[in-house]
C-alpha cells in the first residue's frame, strides 16, 4: 500500500507541475503581446486547465496523507511535510492572487460545464465597472503567479521524490 501511495503522490505532484510549468514557458512569448492579442489568446487555457486543475487538490491530500501514514508507521520525513506547505501555498497563490484576475479575464466570456461552475468562483462583476484596471498590471499578476507556482511545484515535487526515495 506504502508503495502505491508514494507512486501516486509523486505523480499527481508532478501533474500539478506540469500546468504550472506551461503557464511560466509561455511567459517570454506572452509578454511581447500587445492588448488585443493577449486579452484574444487568454481565454484559450481555461477549458482543458479547469479540467487538469483537479491535480492540484488531489496532490495537496495525496502529499498530507502520505506524511501521516509514514508518522504513523514512524517513518515520515520533513521533506513531506514542507512538500505538503509548499502544495498549500501554491494552491493559495492561485486563490488569492491569480482567481481574481481570471475572474477579470473572463467577466465577458460565456463558459460552459465544469470551466463556467469553476470560474464563477468569486466573480465581482463586469470589468467595465471596474475603473479602468491596468490590463499590464493584470497581466503581469498572472504571469508572475505562475512562475511563483511552478517554482514552488518544482521545489514540492523535489522534496516528494527525496522522501520516497530515502
Amino acid at each position: 500500500m506504502l508503495p502505491f501511495l508514494e507512486i501516486l503522490t509523486a505523480f499527481l505532484v508532478a501533474v500539478t507541475m506540469t500546468f504550472a510549468l506551461a503557464h511560466a514557458a509561455e511567459l517570454p512569448g506572452k509578454m511581447r503581446l500587445g492588448k488585443d492579442t493577449y486579452l484574444a489568446v487568454q481565454p484559450i487555457y481555461y477549458p482543458g486547465f479547469t479540467i487538469g486543475a483537479f491535480s492540484e487538490p488531489a496532490a495537496i491530500v495525496a502529499t498530507l496523507v502520505l506524511f501521516v501514514v509514514t508518522w504513523v508507521k514512524g517513518v515520515a520525513s520533513w521533506e513531506l511535510l514542507a512538500a505538503f506547505a509548499l502544495l498549500f501555498i501554491m494552491h493559495a497563490v492561485y486563490w488569492t492572487v491569480t482567481h481574481p484576475v481570471n475572474n477579470f479575464w473572463l467577466s465577458d466570456q460565456k463558459l460552459t460545464g465544469v470551466s463556467a461552475g469553476f470560474f464563477s468562483l468569486g466573480a465581482t462583476g463586469n470589468p467595465a465597472n471596474r475603473g479602468g484596471e491596468d490590463w499590464k498590471r493584470l497581466r503581469n499578476r498572472w504571469e508572475y503567479s505562475h512562475v511563483a507556482r511552478a517554482a514552488l511545484c518544482v521545489l514540492s515535487l523535489i522534496l516528494v521524490l527525496v522522501a520516497v526515495t530515502t
